[in-house]
């Protein structure tokens, strides 16, 4: 995700057959898919619903018990519980492609996920850094 080449526009979000994308200040928010060894939500679950499946971190909604954990333990707060059931992006996997990526007007969405996990981290991490500064002074 390129935040400078979104143009707020939500065609993502609209378009995102698990409405699993969420809007923060203009900025599409959607799920990580943290590498297995360190994905929070898959290693909390305690019925192992959250499965790594070709580099899309996906719950199995037979398996999912809907207590939330999950959605606790995120730590963008990309998980929601919906109707007794977790819900996240997992990379449009039943999907021909991702439908997310295939809407977005300006290319501001990219899927090449490291590039994406990145660019995320970035500007997680120009945000905390900035919140910090206005907290010392």
């Amino acid at each position: 995700m390129n935040p400078e080449s979104c143009i707020d526009c939500m065609k993502c979000e609209r378009n995102c057959p698990k409405n699993a994308i969420h809007a923060d200040n203009g900025i599409p928010l959607f799920c990580m898919h943290c590498n297995p060894d360190k994905a929070p939500c898959l290693n909390i679950c305690p019925e192992g619903a959250i499965e790594e499946l070709g580099g899309a971190i996906v719950v199995n909604e037979e398996d999912c018990i809907g207590c939330g954990m999950c959605r606790d333990v995120c730590p963008i707060g990309a998980i929601e519980i919906v109707r007794g059931t977790a819900n996240k992006c997992d990379l449009c996997i039943n999907e021909e492609s991702q439908q997310c990526i295939d809407s977005c007007p300006t290319e501001a969405l990219v899927d090449d996920h490291s590039k994406l996990v990145s660019n995320k981290q970035s500007k997680f991490i120009k945000e905390l850094l900035k919140l910090k500064a206005s907290n010392e002074d």
